[in-house]
C-alpha cells in the first residue's frame, strides 16, 4: 500500500448532481430485492464475487436462498420487521436518465478521492441527495436471516444527516400507512433512537400495534464519537480524509460534517465533568459547534419518550471504545477503555427502563452476527433470550488517554485508491469505522 504525503485543503468545483462518470460502486447500487434476488439465483456471480470476496459472497447466497425458500413456503404470519440503519447506513445519492445507473456519492469511493465528499453537505433544499437503500455490507445479512426465519423485513433507509425527528415523523407516516397487525422496530445504532423517536410520533392504534422497539448498539445516551466528529479527529472522518484527494479532514468537518444536524443529536449527555452542549465548554482551538446548534440538539433530546416494557437494547462490549472525555491544554482528552463496542460505550447503549442483554461485540458486527440475529428471533416471538447475557457488565480493561492532536498526527498521510486491488479496497472500507490501533498503544 502506497501512501503520499497530505496535500493542502483546496476549494472544489465539484457540483451537485449526478454526473456521466459511471462507477463499479454505482452499477452495484441496486433496487430493493434486486440484490437478494442475483445472490439466490446466481445472476452476476462474476460481479458480486468481485464486490463481497468469496467468503462473503458464499454467505449472503447461502441466506438468500434460505429466504427465497421461507418466502414461497408461506404459513402462519409474523410480525413484520422494520430494520432501521444508523448514521452513515444508508447509501446516498442521485437518480441518473432512465436505464442508467443512479449516481452513488455514499459509499462510492471513486467519487470521494475526487473530492465529491463536499456534496454530502446538509441542505434543505429540494433536488439533494436521496436515500437508496442500507449499506448491503452491514444491513443484507441481518434482513436475510430475519426473511429466512419467515419475517417480512423493510428496510427503512433514509437520509441520516438530517434532524432525527424530521426523519421519525416520515417513519411514523410510513407505519400510520401500513395495514400489518404486528410491527417490531429494530434500529442499528442512531436508528434505534429514530425509531424511539417514531413511536412518539405514531397516533395511539398504531403505536400500540408495535411490539417491540429494539435497540443494538444504540446510543441512547449519546457518544463520544459525535464528539470526536464535530472537532474532525473521529477515526471514520480521518480515513475519509486519507482517502480524499482534495481536502484535509479539517475542511471535511467545518464544511461537512458541521452540517449533520443528526451528529449534535448523538453528543454525550450527563457527562461528569463536561457539558458538551454549552459551547463555552469547548476547547477554544479547533473546530467549535454552533451553540444555537447544541440548544436544538439538546431540545431533540428532552423530548424524547421514555422506555416501556417493549423497550430492549443489545450491547456490545470488549472493543477499544471512546468512554471517558475531558478537556486539557485547548484540546479535549479521550478516554479509551474496553466497555463499549467501538463506537458506543456499554453505559451509553442502555435506557432507563428498557431490558439489556450484552456480549462482545463490534459496533458494525451486532448487523452482521448470527448469534445476535437468532437472539433477535427469540426476543420478538417469546420476549427474551438465553443466547445472550442479561445485563450489562461491561470490563473496562487497560486504560488509554488519546487526544484530539495524537488523532490527527496518527492519520496524517494520504491513501491511493488507484494503487489498492480489490481485496485492498474491501479492507479499507469495511474498516472505516474500526478502533484505530492508537487506542491500544495510547
Amino acid at each position: 500500500m502506497r501512501r503520499t504525503r497530505p496535500t493542502r485543503a483546496v476549494r472544489t468545483g465539484a457540483g451537485r448532481g449526478p454526473t456521466g462518470v459511471v462507477s463499479v460502486y454505482d452499477r452495484m447500487c441496486w433496487p430493493e430485492g434486486a440484490l437478494e434476488h442475483a445472490l439466490a439465483t446466481g445472476a452476476h456471480r462474476r460481479e458480486l464475487l468481485a464486490w463481497f470476496g468469496p467468503s462473503e459472497f458464499r454467505r449472503l447466497a447461502a441466506l438468500s436462498r434460505q429466504a427465497a425458500g421461507a418466502s414461497s413456503a408461506g404459513g402462519a404470519p409474523h410480525a413484520k420487521v422494520y430494520l432501521i440503519p444508523g448514521l452513515l447506513g444508508s447509501q446516498l445519492g442521485w437518480p441518473r436518465q432512465a436505464g442508467q445507473p443512479r449516481d452513488l456519492l455514499w459509499l462510492d469511493p471513486a467519487d470521494i478521492a475526487a473530492g465529491r465528499l463536499m456534496s454530502l453537505r446538509w441542505r434543505r433544499e429540494l433536488g439533494g441527495l436521496m436515500a437508496l437503500g442500507a449499506i448491503p455490507h452491514t444491513y443484507l445479512a441481518l434482513r436475510l436471516r430475519l426473511a429466512a426465519a419467515g419475517y417480512q423485513v423493510v428496510t427503512h433507509d433514509y437520509d441520516w444527516r438530517a434532524d432525527i425527528g424530521v426523519a421519525a415523523a416520515d417513519l411514523a407516516r410510513r407505519l400510520a400507512h401500513d395495514a400489518s397487525p404486528r410491527i417490531v422496530l429494530i434500529g442499528h445504532s442512531m436508528g434505534g433512537l429514530l425509531a424511539r423517536a417514531a413511536l412518539g410520533l405514531c397516533a395511539p392504534a398504531r403505536a400500540a400495534s408495535i411490539e417491540w422497539v429494539i435497540g443494538l448498539g444504540t446510543p441512547h445516551g449519546g457518544s463520544i464519537g459525535a464528539v470526536q466528529a464535530l472537532r474532525a479527529t473521529y477515526p471514520v472522518v480521518l480515513r475519509l480524509a486519507a482517502l480524499d484527494r482534495r481536502h484535509d479532514a479539517q475542511t471535511l468537518g467545518r464544511r461537512v460534517f458541521h452540517s449533520f444536524v443528526s451528529l449534535y443529536q448523538m453528543l454525550p449527555h450527563s457527562l461528569p465533568d463536561l457539558d458538551v452542549f454549552s459551547a463555552s465548554d469547548w476547547p477554544i482551538t479547533g473546530l467549535r459547534p454552533a451553540q444555537r446548534s447544541l440548544r436544538a440538539a439538546r431540545d431533540f433530546l428532552d423530548a424524547l419518550p421514555p422506555a416501556d416494557s417493549r423497550f430492549i437494547c443489545i450491547v456490545g462490549t470488549g472493543q477499544r471504545t471512546v468512554t471517558g472525555i475531558t478537556r486539557a491544554r485547548g484540546q479535549f482528552r479521550y478516554e479509551i477503555t474496553d466497555a463499549g463496542d467501538g463506537t458506543v460505550p456499554a453505559s451509553r447503549a442502555s435506557l432507563p427502563g428498557s431490558r439489556a442483554y450484552a456480549l462482545a461485540c463490534e459496533h458494525g458486527e451486532l448487523t452482521r452476527s448470527a448469534r445476535v440475529a437468532a437472539a433477535l428471533i427469540d426476543l420478538i416471538e417469546t420476549g427474551s433470550t438465553t443466547r445472550l447475557r442479561e445485563g450489562v457488565r461491561a470490563r473496562a480493561g487497560r486504560r488509554v488517554l488519546v487526544s484530539d492532536a495524537m488523532l490527527k498526527a496518527a492519520f496524517r498521510h494520504k491513501l491511493d485508491w488507484q494503487r489498492l486491488d480489490a481485496a485492498a479496497r474491501r479492507r479499507y472500507l469495511h474498516a472505516l469505522n474500526e478502533p484505530p490501533p492508537l487506542y491500544d498503544a495510547g
